[in-house]
């Protein structure tokens, strides 16, 4: 009782060491957009709000705005009051004067066999300007309606991005990898009338219907009392239909029969407010009505442009390819609006990284002469696991690395930079999330070190701060985490929750706010959801979410830091931790571990794993059991679904995982850890509604 009164609940207990810096390469430097240490004078706190008008200025504006960042609101914070502007435009018409031949959009199919697409400019503008109409006259749609998307990655999703943000209508992607019925009930809560999908896609080598999907879509918004008009399907294969789904006569429509009436079209881009809504980006694993983050278009896209040019240090000649879903946050940003904003060339893959062999990637990275990776440390780790010394066989050469989606262990980081970087590129180790529109966290990569499990301080205008529960500040340095905040707000910043104003100002202002009646922005600081350690020189280590850590003793401890621990013995190529229900402690750690091929499961692997979480923690944080697995239950976007395994270890229903990439081994891993734990004495107790709730939400964040 005693420990647990010595820490506050905000408190987790970091046990992590500090590790060197790597200094940016001398070639990279010289070539920076961002190398005159100038620019973080220009975005102090003392300059904000005004320094965001050197990202505002990256654009092409209709109408100039008359307040930088208007706060008569709070926290519905409008960025670039007055002025407007049309995404689709910056992102499309302003790059053909100059650049109309150059590639805009490199598209890659799964099978190798088929020929790699690449749109210019100039056809992404006209490409872009058919669907526009064809939505505009045949779907009539206007600005502020909403259309769904339910694509996987192929070219027409950027392309019917681009369309509606032309006509100033409000899209809504959902990941292809979700079910009919999530695309459903956000349909239901967009209100939207048209749902644009497709027919079919390649992953791991099957062509997957997905066509199937809208039908369980349309049936689960009509439940809600949300009518959809029509379903526009784009075919894989233009006068192939990879479905066995039929086509609903007055209701679908396959896009490439009815384009054909709209050949040549050009439309006119509307010139939207800067506060007006650009797109819904809905929040996965989150429980009852789903979470729709409604993020701008002047300030978003300054944001995202801003953010591509410096930190990601995108120039237009880069070819520069993010192997993350548009399905996400990451690929809206990333993938589509901050890099064409910026006229480069982007790559978009269809396939899994994985296929046909852990190859793949390098491969394409060679032959389209890639300068900029980007991806998440779920794939890192999977391809260190599946071909540690692939990369070493190709000759491409990166300059720039980002890592995004969650904290990335150090030991991985160092396979990224020595392995796939080759040690020539540097790594821009990110942390951000859907609600922020843009990087929070992360190094200015010619101007600052890197340091490997360390986000680095805060991005250019941004300020966070780490509170603990009674809202006073947790000194850097101190070794003490806490809940990470950022004080002010910054012009990615999504405006608030579709339909649920309430929802926004509870879940991420109320708990820190001083004054609700104030319009300063300083009393509103906005709370992230994610523990984490500031160090003494001002770097941060996300520890992950809030609630997603295991409280064992009163020790609060971070799963990332047992999974890093995990990680450093050579056997493991995967590691995730879940707590157990423990009549002694109150929770216990339990980890699951898979290993790199070669390697079998022993006796001598578990207690190494137990040895290095002692050496790294503490035998506080020494783990009940340890599970060696043949693989871990993954998202289709390949996180672990540690709710699943969590679940396995309480005895407790794991739910649905129809939706999982691999549903298929959660019985094996059920009957492998159930019978041992039987077979221990281990007989579960039922568990308490709440104790069955912890469980359901553990992980939820992934």
């Amino acid at each position: 009782m005693a420990l647990e009164q010595q820490l506050s609940e905000a408190q987790i207990a970091v046990h992590w060491r500090e590790e060197e810096y790597y200094q940016p390469p001398a070639r990279f430097i010289g070539q920076a957009n961002a190398a005159d240490p100038a620019i973080l004078e220009q975005f102090r706190e003392e300059r904000f709000p005004e320094c965001f008008k050197a990202y505002a200025d990256l654009l092409d504006w209709d109408e100039y705005w008359h307040t930088t960042l208007d706060t008569s609101n709070p926290p519905f914070w409008k960025w670039f009051a007055g002025g407007r502007l049309n995404a689709s435009y910056n992102c499309v018409d302003r790059h053909l004067a100059r650049d109309r031949n150059k590639a805009a959009l490199i598209w890659v199919p799964e099978p190798e066999s088929e020929a790699t697409q690449v749109i210019t400019y100039q056809e992404l503008y006209s490409r872009v300007n058919e669907f526009a109409a064809l939505l505009r006259d045949f779907g009539g749609v206007q600005a502020g309606d909403r259309v769904t998307f339910h694509m996987p990655m192929v070219p027409e999703l950027p392309v019917a991005m681009l369309a509606c943000a032309r006509l100033g209508v409000i899209h809504s992607e959902v990941f292809g990898g979700f079910s009919g019925a999530a695309c459903g009930d956000r349909i239901a809560d967009s209100g939207s009338r048209i749902l644009v999908t497709s027919d079919g896609y390649w992953r791991n080598g099957e062509l997957i219907d997905h066509k199937v999907k809208a039908d369980e879509a349309i049936e689960a918004a009509a439940k809600q009392g949300a009518d959809v008009d029509k379903v526009l399907v784009w075919r894989r294969n233009p006068g192939e239909y990879a479905s066995k789904s039929p086509m609903v006569e007055g209701r679908d429509f396959f896009v490439d029969e009815v384009l054909a009436d709209y050949r040549g079209k050009r439309v006119e881009p509307v010139s939207m407010p800067a506060e007006a809504p650009l797109f819904l980006m809905y929040t996965s694993g989150t429980t009852g009505r789903p979470k729709g983050c409604q993020h701008s278009t002047g300030g978003y896209l300054a944001y995202v442009t801003g953010t591509s040019k410096y930190y990601q240090d995108i120039h237009p000649e880069d070819t520069y390819w993010c192997a993350a879903d548009i399905g996400w946050i990451t690929g809206h940003s990333y993938i589509v609006y901050g890099p064409l904003a910026l006229g480069t060339t982007t790559v978009l893959y269809e396939g899994v990284p994985t296929y046909p062999d852990a190859g793949r990637l390098w491969r394409i990275a060679e032959r389209l002469g890639v300068t900029i990776f980007h991806t998440a440390p779920t794939t890192i780790r999977m391809l260190r696991k599946l071909g540690p010394d692939e990369p070493a066989k190709y000759d491409y050469h990166f300059k720039h690395m980002t890592t995004v989606g969650e904290p990335i262990e150090p030991d991985v980081w160092r396979w990224y930079y020595n392995v796939v970087g080759k040690g020539e590129a540097v790594i821009d180790d990110t942390w951000w999330q859907t609600e922020t529109g843009g990087f929070l966290g992360a190094t200015l990569p010619a101007l600052q070190p890197m340091k490997p499990g360390s986000c680095g301080p805060g991005v250019l205008g941004i300020y966070p701060v780490i509170y603990d529960e009674n809202g006073d500040e947790v000194e850097a340095g101190s070794g003490k985490a806490g809940n990470i905040c950022i004080r002010n707000p910054w012009p990615g910043i999504f405006e608030t929750i579709w339909g649920q104003p309430e929802r926004f100002v509870s879940t991420y202002y109320e708990k820190y706010c001083r004054d609700k009646n104030s319009t300063d922005w300083h009393d509103w600081p906005y709370l992230a959801g994610d523990g984490a350690v500031q160090a003494a020189d001002g770097y941060f280590r996300i520890l992950g979410r809030i609630d997603d850590v295991i409280n064992v003793a009163g020790h609060r401890l971070g799963t990332k830091e047992l999974e890093s621990a995990s990680l450093t013995v050579d056997e493991v190529a995967e590691a995730a931790a879940v707590p157990v229900i423990d009549e002694m402690c109150g929770r216990a750690v339990e980890m699951y571990v898979a290993l790199n091929p070669g390697f079998s499961a022993s006796k001598d692997v578990e207690d190494k794993v137990v040895a290095a979480i002692e050496r790294d923690i503490g035998k506080i944080a020494r783990p009940k059991a340890v599970w060696i697995v043949a693989d871990m239950p993954k998202t289709r976007s390949g996180k672990i679904m540690r709710r699943v395994i969590a679940s396995v270890s309480n005895f407790a229903d794991v739910g649905d995982v129809t939706t999982l990439a691999n549903p298929e081994i959660v019985d094996g891993i059920r009957q492998q850890v159930q019978s041992e734990k039987v077979a221990r004495g281990e007989t579960p107790r039922e568990l308490t509604p709440e104790e069955l709730e912890e469980i359901r939400s553990f992980g939820q964040s992934e």
